[in-house]
């Protein structure tokens, strides 16, 4: 069980907090994470992964203060050193003993030129990559941030598919998901919590995804739509 335990983040000196109070408590499974933008979705991810310290709060995996070493982190934009290959990449990760990684597997299923460097690549192909890398080391939390972004139509379907094996597995594994895309989370969520403003503001079950769309699309509506209108009043 992973517990965020009424967490609070703000940056630097500012007087007003990012995540305000927020607490989840995430059994195994896939959790989508959905806001819209500035709502602190990735600061979530980074406090989880402590890229950035904790105001207040805490967070626990099974009990105990959560360690990096439990985590793998998809981020928006990974890094890769220059004039790297991509096999030369995928040595950087060790999988865990007893769980041997078949990268010729993967890298069939992704279609990726390792021996390249990764400079050559396209968005997707890297974003494959760091998913190969992240999936390599078989780490009991997984955090993705963004995963779909830059994927072409057969990459999204494919990252899809390995979702909901994961997810069917039942493996004890803790995996969240944030998306700007609603349709990706529906495809592969057991649940999806709603973060609005630096709280959760709901958890979503699988039945109650529509209730969720529909909520989302009218919160933009509202606020978009006279907006749109007087912008655009003779189109």
């Amino acid at each position: 069980m992973l517990t965020i335990d009424n967490i609070r983040i703000r940056y630097g000196n500012s007087s007003s907090y990012v995540l305000k109070d927020l607490f989840l408590s995430l059994e195994p499974g896939i959790h989508g994470l959905v806001g819209l933008n500035g709502a602190g979705k990735t600061t979530l991810l980074n406090a989880i992964y402590r890229f950035i310290p904790i105001n207040e709060g805490r967070i626990t995996f099974n009990g105990s203060p959560l360690r990096r070493a439990d985590i793998a982190y998809l981020e928006m934009d990974n890094y890769f050193y220059p004039q790297m290959t991509g096999h030369e990449y995928l040595q950087l990760f060790t999988a865990p003993p007893g769980a041997p990684f078949d990268q010729s597997g993967w890298q069939q299923l992704f279609s990726l030129p390792l021996d390249d460097i990764t400079e050559n690549y396209s968005t997707g192909m890297r974003k494959k990559l760091a998913l190969m890398a992240v999936i390599k080391t078989g780490k009991p939390i997984i955090l993705l941030d963004e995963p779909f972004n830059g994927l072409d139509l057969e990459g999204v379907r494919l990252l899809t598919m390995i979702l909901n094996h994961l997810r069917s597995a039942g493996n004890g594994k803790t995996i969240i998901i944030t998306s700007h895309i609603y349709e990706t989370l529906a495809d592969s969520c057991d649940c999806i919590h709603y973060l609005s403003e630096g709280r959760i503001l709901r958890r979503y079950s699988r039945h109650e995804f529509s209730l969720l769309r529909d909520e989302l699309n009218t919160l933009i509506s509202e606020r978009a739509s006279e907006l749109i209108q007087r912008l655009l009043p003779n189109s």
